[in-house]
C-alpha cells in the first residue's frame, strides 16, 4: 500500500508558527541567532512535519503570561524584530510616497524621490532584521524619516547641492535594533527627526500629572501632622 502523501502547510500555518517563534525570542526562549534560523526555516517549509519541529521545544501561545511593553520608549524590541518585510523601497516621481503604522522593514529598503517627496516613518514599525539599512536618494525633491527616541540610528549619506540632517534628542536603547540611513542628495535633502508618537506623549503627560498629584497628596498629610 502506498503512503499517503504529507498534508502541505498553507500560509496561515506558517504565521501561526511565526508568532509563536517571536514570542518565544521575546520570553528569552531563544537567541536571536537561532530565532532567525527557525524563522527562516518556517517561511521555507512545505509541510506540516517541516513546521511542527521548529517549535515542538516550545511551550503553546497563551500557557505563559505575555512579556510586558517596557514602562518608557518604543516598546518590548525583541517583538519588533523578525518576520517578512512588507516593503522593500519606495518611489516617487512628480509625486510622493508614505510609510507609516505597523509596516515591516526589509533588511535593506531603498527610498527613491525625484522632484517628489516621501515618508517613512519608523516609530510603529516592525523590523526584518536587527540591522537594517535605508538606502535614500533624492533628486530635486526631499525624504523624511521619523524615529523613536530610543532606535540606535546612524546617518551618513552624501548631500551635493543639498543634504543629510537629523534632528531631535535622543536616548538609544541597546536592545533597540540599528537603522543605518545612506545615500545621496543632489539639490534635496533626508531629514531624519526623533520624535515620540502622539499616544506616547499622552502616555508621559498622565505619568507627570500622576506623579504631580501623588506630591501635592504627600505635602498635604505632612502639614496635617505638622498641625495636629
Amino acid at each position: 500500500m502506498s503512503e499517503l502523501p504529507e498534508m502541505r502547510a498553507s500560509d496561515a500555518e506558517r504565521e501561526r508558527i511565526a508568532e509563536r517563534l517571536r514570542e518565544a525570542v521575546a520570553e528569552g526562549r531563544l537567541d536571536m541567532e537561532e530565532f532567525g534560523q527557525r524563522l527562516d526555516a518556517a517561511y521555507k517549509a512545505r509541510t506540516h512535519g517541516e513546521l511542527e519541529p521548529l517549535v515542538s521545544d516550545l511551550p503553546l501561545t497563551g500557557t505563559t503570561p505575555a512579556a510586558p511593553l517596557a514602562a518608557t520608549g518604543s516598546g518590548n524590541w525583541a517583538q519588533r524584530v523578525g518576520g517578512p518585510p512588507t516593503s522593500k523601497g519606495a518611489f516617487a516621481f512628480w509625486g510622493g510616497f508614505g510609510r507609516k503604522g505597523t509596516w515591516t522593514v526589509a533588511r535593506k529598503f531603498t527610498g527613491f524621490a525625484m522632484m517628489g517627496g516621501g515618508e517613512l516613518d519608523l516609530r510603529e514599525a516592525r523590523f526584518e532584521d536587527r540591522v537594517t539599512v535605508i538606502r535614500c536618494f533624492a533628486i530635486m525633491g526631499g525624504v523624511s524619516i521619523v524615529v523613536p527616541p530610543d532606535l540606535n540610528v546612524e546617518v551618513n549619506g552624501i548631500g551635493f547641492m543639498g543634504g543629510f540632517a537629523e534632528q531631535g534628542e535622543g536616548n538609544p536603547d541597546p536592545s533597540a535594533p540599528r537603522v543605518v540611513i545612506s545615500g545621496f542628495a543632489l539639490m534635496g535633502g533626508v531629514g531624519v527627526e526623533r520624535k515620540r508618537t502622539k499616544a506616547e506623549k499622552q502616555r508621559l503627560k498622565a505619568e507627570r500629572e500622576e506623579e504631580k498629584r501623588a506630591r501635592l497628596e504627600k505635602d498635604e498629610k505632612d502639614d496635617r501632622k505638622e498641625l495636629g
